[in-house]
């Protein structure tokens, strides 16, 4: 557990005492340093051998002719593919570089640094080998068929970084017809540390998920994902405002009721959402509102201060677009908001799916889930609201950092728990099993890095970034 934390009522990051041209300077170093350091390393990830290699014998064990023994045992059986190879620890990040993070459809070599990010976190953070792919395909069927064909090499699939809406009907398709997990971090995993983190910031700010209203601002992956677990939260759907780029949603939205067939996602919003049909955009969406979760367009400036002053008493402004928030967290803060979360991990309270999706995979990988499912995802994001809240939260801290690493063996126990629960595994395992063969797995992926970087097989970063190391 981590060392529990004294509740402080200070509001404000600490950035919030230096001048708009020191934090806009604080802001751009992260790009300024990874322009540098990814050169540098020519990419963050590499494969190394797991098995022991004593000497050139050894290799008639792991290749020929050894290695027939093993495959004819999985052609007699194939579940024994999970003994004796690494696919149940291998998850591939399938991306088409569509819509990356804010910069939007770069394409598949532009967005593979990203997926290159998503294989180091999974294995830093859950020990879970991660191989980046990166699709040359405009064609959702084509893109769909290839990761079908994908399915015999690996435990799961991370989509990540597609368009919507054929993100949502890749994910479908995907689901209904692989036997391993499918899961879209942009979606579902950015919807559990939302979730979680507004649970604790309901907390700080005494007020109750089922009687709040809520303004959700940007309707792409990430919100309509979060719309959804807000409702397998038990959230009333009508206390609920959305608006997308054209304002907010409602049934008088004629441009989307013509295209109700193809945008079912987007018409279900504007028909079961905002029960007093409030008209306008982010203006109108944000007036009396309790809460503001926004997933639009990279700021400054999406969101005006002005628009959150005339919030309700003790707002939460979550402005996640990355790279830049729709509104940077000190402006919030002087315009009233209590509590302020963006993306970002150099500002307080990083919304961030790294917090979930490495121990999300940990967790079904650890008994074989044949998917991921909503009871999965909210057990997930219980658990990191009950991680913070257990060693201590305050306005400037309601979701645990990346580099809290007892929080990731238990969010892994209670997807594993949920998983057997709704008979979605294929192994068993208590929870402390579970725990400890996480936490064992985990450890040692972060011991491996170190090794590599203390024996300089991993080469120090120049200049004077050299003692930065992860977590």
């Amino acid at each position: 557990m981590a060392e529990k934390r004294v509740p402080s009522d200070d509001t404000a990051p600490a950035s919030g005492r230096s001048d708009d041209a020191e934090r806009l300077a604080r802001a751009a170093r992260p790009a300024d340093e990874a322009l540098r350091l990814h050169p540098f390393y020519q990419g963050k990830m590499q494969t190394l051998p797991k098995c022991a290699v004593r000497g050139l014998d050894d290799f008639s064990i792991w290749y020929s002719p050894g290695v027939a023994a093993p495959c004819r045992e999985i052609q007699a059986d194939p579940e024994r593919v999970y003994a004796h190879t690494n696919r149940g620890n291998l998850v591939a990040v399938v991306s088409d570089g569509s819509r990356v993070l804010g910069l939007g459809d770069i394409g598949p070599e532009a967005g593979l640094p990203v997926m290159e990010g998503k294989a180091l976190l999974f294995k830093y953070l859950g020990g879970v080998d991660a191989v980046a792919l990166c699709l040359r395909s405009d064609d959702e069927r084509e893109f769909v068929r290839a990761v079908q064909m994908l399915e015999p090499s690996f435990g799961a699939i991370n989509l990540e970084d597609i368009a919507q809406p054929k993100c949502f009907r890749i994910l479908e398709a995907l689901r209904a017809t692989l036997s391993i997990p499918v899961w879209h971090d942009d979606q579902q995993g950015t919807a559990v540390v939302t979730v979680a983190a507004l649970l604790n910031a309901l907390e700080v700010v005494g007020k109750r998920l089922d009687a709040v209203r809520i303004a959700m601002i940007g309707m792409g992956a990430a919100n309509t994902a979060t719309w959804r677990l807000l409702r397998a939260f038990g959230v009333d759907p009508g206390r609920v405002i959305a608006c997308d780029s054209r304002g907010t949603l409602h049934p008088g939205r004629e441009d989307i009721a013509a295209q109700r067939d193809a945008r079912a996602e987007r018409w279900a919003l504007c028909t079961t959402s905002n029960a007093a049909h409030v008209a306008g955009g982010i203006a109108q969406a944000l007036r009396d509102a309790d809460v503001c979760i926004a997933f639009s367009r990279s700021g400054p400036g999406t969101i005006d201060p002005r628009w959150i002053a005339t919030m309700a008493r003790d707002p939460i402004v979550f402005a996640c677009a990355n790279p830049v928030p729709e509104i940077w967290p000190w402006a919030a803060h002087e315009a009233g908001a209590r509590v302020v979360a963006t993306g970002r991990g150099d500002f307080p309270n990083q919304v961030n799916n790294s917090l979930c999706f490495p121990a999300i995979f940990r967790g079904v990988l650890d008994v074989r889930a044949r998917t991921i499912s909503d009871g999965m995802a909210v057990a997930a994001a219980r658990e990191i609201a009950a991680f913070a809240r257990a060693r201590g939260i305050h306005a400037g801290d309601i979701v645990p950092r990346m580099d809290e690493h007892a929080l990731y063996p238990r969010v892994a126990a209670a997807v594993g728990m949920a998983a057997q629960a709704e008979g979605l595994a294929r192994v068993r395992a208590t929870h402390d099993e579970l725990v400890a063969r996480a936490t064992a797995r985990m450890a040692a992926a972060r011991q491996a890095t170190d090794t590599l970087m203390a024996s300089g097989l991993i080469a120090a970063p120049p200049d004077d970034i050299g003692n930065h190391r992860p977590g």
